[in-house]
Parts: C-alpha cells; sequence; structure tokens
C-alpha cells in the first residue's frame, strides 16, 4: 500500500500537540466550576447553603417570635443569617461533601491527577466563596427588601469583609478536620449537629443576652457567636472593627487549619 505524501499546507491552522498538563490556574478553574456546577444542582445542599438561611430570614424578622430588644428587627437579625450562610457553606457542606468523597475515593483518585492535592484544595476554596458571594448578594437582597438598612461606609464594608474572611477560615479548618478524620456517615451526623448547636447558641437569631450571664463569655468564644456578634457590631452600630471578635475568629482559623493540616487522611 502506499501512502499519499500530506502537502505543506495540510496541516494549516491546526495547533501543534502539545501533550502535557494545562496550567495549574485552568485546572483549579475547571475543578471550582465543576464542584459549583454540582453544588447548585443538589437539592439538599442548596437548601442548607441557601433556602433555610432566607426562610429564617423572612420568619423571623417579620413574628415576634424572639425579642431582639430596642430597633428593628431585621437590622438584629440579617447580621446573624448572613454569618448562619457563611457556617453553612464554609463548615457543614464543605465537611459532608468532602467526607464523602474521601469515603468514595474521589479525593485519591483527584490526588493523583495532575491537579495536585493543594490544587484541589484551592479549587474548594474557590468554590466556598463564590458560593458565600451567592449568599451575600440574595441575604442581601432580601434584606434590604425587608427594611434593613445597615451601615455601609467604606470602613464597615471593609471590617465586614476581614470578619467574613476569618470566619470562612475557621469554620473551614474545622471542616476539613471533621471530613478527614471521622467516616462519611459520622461526618454528616456531627456537621448537622454542630450546625444546629451553633444556630442556637451562637448569636445568629437569639441574642446572646437571652443567655445565663455565666455562660455569656463562653457562647461568644464559639466562631459564630464571634462572626454574628463581629457582623452585627459592624453592620447595625457602625463601630470600627471588632478586635476581640477578629481575634477569636484569628484563633479558630490557625488551630482548626493546623490541626487539619496534621490529621488529615486523604484515604
Amino acid at each position: 500500500m502506499t501512502q499519499t505524501k500530506a502537502g505543506p499546507g495540510a496541516a494549516a491552522g491546526w495547533p501543534a500537540p502539545a501533550p502535557g498538563a494545562a496550567p495549574l490556574p485552568r485546572m483549579v478553574g475547571a475543578q471550582a466550576a465543576l464542584e459549583f456546577r454540582t453544588l447548585l444542582r443538589n437539592g439538599e445542599q442548596l437548601l442548607l447553603v441557601l433556602i433555610i438561611p432566607v426562610l429564617l430570614l423572612a420568619a423571623f424578622s417579620r413574628e415576634p417570635l424572639v425579642n431582639f430588644g430596642p430597633g428593628k428587627r431585621i437590622d438584629f437579625l440579617a447580621p446573624g443569617i448572613l454569618a448562619l450562610a457563611i457556617m453553612s457553606t464554609a463548615f457543614t457542606s464543605l465537611a459532608i461533601a468532602t467526607g464523602f468523597e474521601r469515603r468514595y475515593g474521589v479525593l485519591k483518585r483527584l490526588g493523583s491527577t495532575p491537579l495536585r492535592r493543594s490544587g484541589l484544595i484551592a479549587a474548594k476554596t474557590l468554590t466556598v466563596l463564590a458560593v458565600e458571594l451567592l449568599q451575600a448578594v440574595v441575604i442581601v437582597a432580601i434584606g434590604l427588601a425587608l427594611g434593613w438598612r445597615p451601615h455601609a461606609g467604606g470602613g464597615a464594608v471593609a471590617w465586614a469583609l476581614l470578619l467574613v474572611l476569618a470566619g470562612t477560615a475557621a469554620f473551614s479548618g474545622l471542616a476539613l478536620l471533621l471530613a478527614g478524620t471521622l467516616r462519611a456517615e459520622a461526618t454528616l451526623a456531627a456537621a448537622n449537629l454542630v450546625y444546629l448547636v451553633m444556630l442556637g447558641l451562637g448569636g445568629v437569631v437569639f441574642p446572646l443576652t437571652k443567655f445565663p450571664p455565666g455562660a455569656q463569655p463562653a457562647l461568644r468564644l464559639l466562631p459564630a457567636g464571634a462572626l454574628s456578634g463581629g457582623l452585627r457590631s459592624v453592620l447595625q452600630h457602625g463601630s470600627g472593627l471588632p478586635v476581640r471578635d477578629l481575634l477569636v475568629l484569628t484563633a479558630w482559623a490557625v488551630a482548626g487549619i493546623a490541626v487539619a493540616a496534621r490529621a488529615f487522611r486523604w484515604e
């Protein structure tokens, strides 16, 4: 059989073969987009990270179920619901998803690809931040429609973003600690239990002043209590940077990430 030799212009317009992995930023972006789409298609996760916070915001802002003290109910409630949304994404959702990915061997397989484990962690971080941005847009829009008038000066926005980042790091470290050390079923139970405990004791919808005076200092040391209290201080009262709350969140972030980095098992 004879072979016909292609002319010099036969391959014009086609890129030359380039075997090898894509650049790391492109791989991280593709993995983050995949995880974001997967979360939005998961009804249970969507219920947890978006629908429950919105329902709590609407219900507690309209019905006098809890006495929030002087001022409009929505002004107290909206910062707490923002804190709850961050916790639901950076802790509960991340812990459950990572725990089951670890159980089914997804983490092990992805860790052996050119993406590597550092790229996978970066992709999960981007996914969490993207979901939190979506949550913030929805909750702020609904809050404004319900009459929320937060302090929105440059300083208030900067302090709020700083608290959100610190809170995200704190909850993410705790989520990875659970997901990397417990079985998937235990992670599911523990993450939901902690979510309910933080909802009740973290100053999200129930003012910490409702609890016994002796318990209030300890509750303010919880990451949910520090985040909701700090956001409320900035957005409701227009105060400066809440240093104590930021230090509490930073301490939780450093401790959680450090322990998770040592104890996390990928298989």
